[in-house]
C-alpha cells in the first residue's frame, strides 16, 4: 500500500471515528445532565474529521484551509465567551445560517467545477445533490440572518405585503426550475450565478413575514435544513462525516420542528406561510387586571406550600433568571415545595428557558416540561408567571375565536392564586389580550423582572424576620 493510499484510509477511518462521536454526542445533548458531555464529545469528532481531511487534501491549498480555520475559530470562539445568555437565540440563528451558507458555496463550488470539466462527465445523482444541497443551504443561510435580525430587535417582527405568497412561490418555482435547467443542460456559470440569487432571495422573502412568536420553530426548521444541505454536499465530495453529520442534524431539527409545532398545535404549513396571532383578537374580555404590591405579593408566598415558576421571554430580556432562582432557593428553604414550569416554545429558541435557569444554576429535578406539571397547577397555591404570556393563556382553551385557539398551554389559570410579573399591560406575540390576566385569582406586580425578584426577596425576609406578621 503506497503512502497516499494509506492516507486515504486512515481518513476514511477517522470520519467513520468521527460520526460516531457525533451520532453519540447528539445522545446525550438529549438530557441537561449529559448534555455538556455530549457537546465535547461532538467536538472531538469535528477536531477528527478536521484533521482527517488535511490527509486526503495531499497538501494542497493547506495555507488557505488553515486561514479559513483561523477566520471561522477565533472570532466565533471570542463571541461565544461574551455573548450573554439573553443574546444566545440570536447567535444560534445567525451560526445556523452560517453552516447553510457554508454548504451552499461547496455547492456553489462544485457546480463551477463541474462546469469547467464539462457536466456530461459527472454523473446525474452528483449534480442533482449538489443543486439540492445549494439551494437548501442558500434558503438557510439568508433565512436564518433574517431570524437573527428579527431577535436582535434589528428588524420588525413581521413585513407583509398584498400577494406575498403568490410572489414567493414564483420566486420559488423559479429557482426550482432553475435548479432543473442546471442538471438537465449544460452546467453554465450565469445559470448558477441567477439559481442563487434566486434561492438567496426565498429565504429572505419565506422569513419576512413570519411572526416572532414563531422564532424558535422557524430556527429548528433552519437547523434541519443546513443539516440536509451538508449532507448532501458530503456526498458530492465523498466525505462520509459531513454526510452522517448532516443527515443527524437534520433528522434531530426535523424532529424537534415537528414536536415544537405539535406544542402550539399548529402545522408547520401554518408558521411558513400564515402569520401567529393573525387570526382576529378574540372575544372580549370582561372585568380588569389588578394590581398588587410586592409586600402582599410576599405575605402570600409567605403563606403557600407549593409555589409554581413560570419563566417566559420577560425573565431573559431582564436577566432575572438569578434573582427568580435565589428567590426561590428563600422560599425552599422555608419548606416550600418549589417547581420550574416550561412551555416547548417559551422564549426564542427551543429550550430557551431551560439554558437560562441552568446558566442560573436551578436543579435539573426542579424544571418540569408542560405535560408533566399541567397536573399540577390544580394543586398549586401560588403560580408565578415572569414575562410568560401567550403560553399561559387560557382563550387557547376556550376561545374559539381566539387566534391561538387549540395551542396547548400552561394550565396556570387552575392555581390557587397566580402573581404575574410583568412591565407593563401589553399583549404577547399573538397580539391579544390575556384572560389569565384578568382572573378573579390573580395578581399583576407590574415591575421589571429583577426588580419584582428583589423586592419579593426582601418583603418575604421581612416577613420571615418578623415571625410573619
Amino acid at each position: 500500500m503506497d503512502l497516499d493510499n494509506a492516507l486515504i484510509w486512515i481518513a476514511k477511518a477517522s470520519y467513520f471515528l468521527a460520526a460516531v462521536l457525533f451520532i453519540l454526542g447528539i445522545k446525550r445533548m438529549a438530557s441537561p445532565v449529559t448534555a455538556r458531555k455530549g457537546i465535547v464529545q461532538a467536538g472531538i469528532g469535528m477536531v477528527i474529521a478536521t484533521l482527517a481531511t488535511f490527509a486526503i487534501t495531499g497538501g494542497h491549498n493547506i495555507g488557505l484551509i488553515i486561514a479559513a480555520i483561523a477566520v471561522g475559530v477565533v472570532p466565533t470562539w471570542l463571541w461565544g465567551k461574551k455573548v450573554a445568555m439573553t443574546d444566545m437565540p440570536q447567535m444560534v440563528a445567525l451560526f445556523n445560517g452560517m453552516g447553510g451558507g457554508s454548504a451552499a458555496a461547496i455547492g456553489a463550488g462544485e457546480l463551477l467545477k463541474f462546469s469547467a470539466v464539462g457536466a456530461a462527465s459527472v454523473p446525474v445523482v452528483t449534480i442533482a445533490l449538489a443543486v439540492l444541497g445549494a439551494l437548501i443551504g442558500a434558503i438557510s443561510m439568508t433565512g436564518s440572518i433574517i431570524a437573527w435580525a428579527k431577535l436582535d430587535g434589528r428588524m420588525d417582527k413581521r413585513f407583509t405585503f398584498g400577494g406575498q405568497q403568490v410572489f414567493n412561490f414564483a420566486v420559488f418555482a423559479a429557482a426550482v426550475a432553475t435548479g432543473l435547467a442546471l442538471i438537465a443542460w449544460q452546467v453554465q456559470p450565469w445559470l448558477i450565478v441567477t439559481f442563487f440569487v434566486l434561492a438567496l432571495a426565498f429565504g429572505v422573502l419565506m422569513t419576512l413575514p413570519i411572526g416572532g412568536a414563531d422564532m424558535p420553530v422557524v430556527i429548528s426548521l433552519y437547523n434541519a435544513f443546513t443539516g440536509l444541505a451538508v449532507a448532501f454536499e458530503g456526498y458530492v465530495m465523498g466525505i462520509e462525516a459531513l454526510i452522517v453529520a448532516g443527515m443527524v442534524v437534520g433528522a434531530a431539527g426535523t424532529f424537534l420542528t415537528q414536536l415544537m409545532a405539535k406544542a402550539m398545535n399548529r402545522p408547520i404549513s401554518g408558521v411558513l406561510f400564515s402569520n401567529f396571532g393573525g387570526g382576529g383578537e378574540g372575544a372580549a374580555i370582561e372585568g380588569s387586571q389588578k394590581p398588587i404590591e410586592a409586600a402582599d405579593a410576599a405575605s402570600l408566598l409567605y403563606m403557600a406550600e407549593k409555589v409554581i415558576i413560570v419563566p417566559g421571554y420577560g425573565m431573559a430580556v431582564a436577566q432575572a433568571q438569578h434573582k427568580i432562582w435565589e428567590l426561590s432557593q428563600q422560599l425552599i428553604k422555608a419548606g416550600k415545595d418549589v417547581k420550574f414550569a416550561i412551555h416547548p416554545v417559551a422564549g426564542r429558541m427551543p429550550g430557551h428557558m431551560n439554558v437560562l435557569l441552568a446558566e442560573a444554576g436551578v436543579p435539573y429535578d426542579l424544571i418540569a416540561d408542560m405535560d408533566d406539571i399541567n397536573p399540577e397547577f390544580k394543586t398549586c397555591d401560588v403560580a408565578i408567571v415572569i414575562g410568560a404570556n401567550d403560553v399561559v393563556n387560557p382563550a387557547a382553551k376556550t376561545d374559539k375565536s381566539s387566534p391561538i385557539f387549540g395551542m396547548p398551554i400552561l394550565d396556570v389559570v387552575e392555581s390557587r392564586q397566580t402573581i404575574v410579573i410583568k412591565r407593563g399591560k401589553g399583549t404577547g406575540f399573538a397580539g391579544i389580550e390575556n384572560a389569565l390576566f384578568y382572573a378573579d385569582n390573580t395578581r399583576m406586580l407590574y415591575a421589571d423582572g429583577k426588580d419584582a425578584a428583589n423586592q419579593l426577596g426582601a418583603e418575604l425576609k421581612a416577613i420571615e424576620g418578623g415571625g410573619g406578621h
